[in-house]
């Protein structure tokens, strides 16, 4: 992999990162749980056909502290209207992972122009109580790095930290990316999404691994029915709940497929 070009904006008053590399039509990514200390495998596969925009969300990594002052969920909504405009992807595609998916999907329903396509990884955003009660259960006695990907080791190699990184600022953020989660998707993570999937009128790929334990397989159905334009629901095997970071060439070729 090289290194994307990173550049900076302003969000309520906090630098934020945005990434760029590539050519071609723009293509947004915005990170799932735990946010992007680095560059993925995924994103460069991406980037040989379009250029890949990537904007740090408030709090998550590149995104300094900029939860702290987002304390509804219009906040966040309007946040990323600003991400969206600011990092030239205003009429863009855009894809996003979990955390990301959900904040994505928030876009197109308040201004459906700012979208043309949507290519969506388990987003959060919805919740069932049976999903409730499974996550309650196994928080517990499962770590984070086997909840989020079929193969852990991919979980600690994005967490791991990079030779001359900073040992004490390295930590603080990524506990920072966890406080920004809990802040927006708490309690486990119903955001009253369901009430305005009928608003978002973007074609709409679904992706989802197979061995996801967080959100069940079958929320994207409960996704499909409820958005208003066309969907598209695709299985990942050998996928974690990142499943961008378990299986970045199949989850890259869905994404070129469906944006192309």
């Amino acid at each position: 992999m090289t290194e994307p070009e990173t550049l900076s904006i302003e969000v309520n008053g906090f630098a934020t990162r945005v990434w760029r590399k590539g050519s071609g039509k723009r293509l947004g990514f915005f990170a799932g749980f735990g946010g992007l200390p680095r560059w993925i495998p995924m994103l460069d596969r991406l980037a040989e056909h379009r250029t890949v925009i990537v904007p740090s969300l408030p709090g998550f990594p590149g995104g300094d502290r900029g939860h702290s002052v987002l304390d509804t969920q219009l906040d966040w909504v309007l946040a990323m209207r600003e991400l969206v405009v600011k990092s030239d992807l205003a009429g863009a595609d855009l894809a996003g992972s979990s955390v990301g998916a959900s904040l994505a999907l928030e876009v197109p329903a308040c201004w459906p122009d700012a979208v043309r396509r949507l290519a969506l990884i388990a987003p959060f955003g919805l919740i069932l109580k049976k999903t409730r009660r499974r996550i309650r259960g196994r928080s517990g006695r499962t770590t984070c790095r086997a909840l989020m990907c079929a193969d852990p080791e991919n979980w600690k190699r994005l967490k791991a930290m990079p030779e001359g990184a900073n040992s004490i600022e390295w930590p603080i953020e990524q506990t920072r990316a966890n406080e920004a989660a809990a802040r927006i998707f708490w309690p486990l993570g119903n955001t009253g999404l369901a009430k305005r999937l009928h608003l978002v009128q973007a074609p709409t790929l679904l992706l989802w691994g197979d061995a996801d334990k967080v959100m069940p397989p079958g929320y994207a159905d409960r996704f499909a029915r409820g958005i208003a334009g066309d969907t598209q629901t695709k299985t990942i095997a050998g996928a974690g709940h990142l499943a961008e970071l378990d299986q970045p060439d199949a989850v890259a070729e869905a994404i070129l497929a469906w944006t192309a």
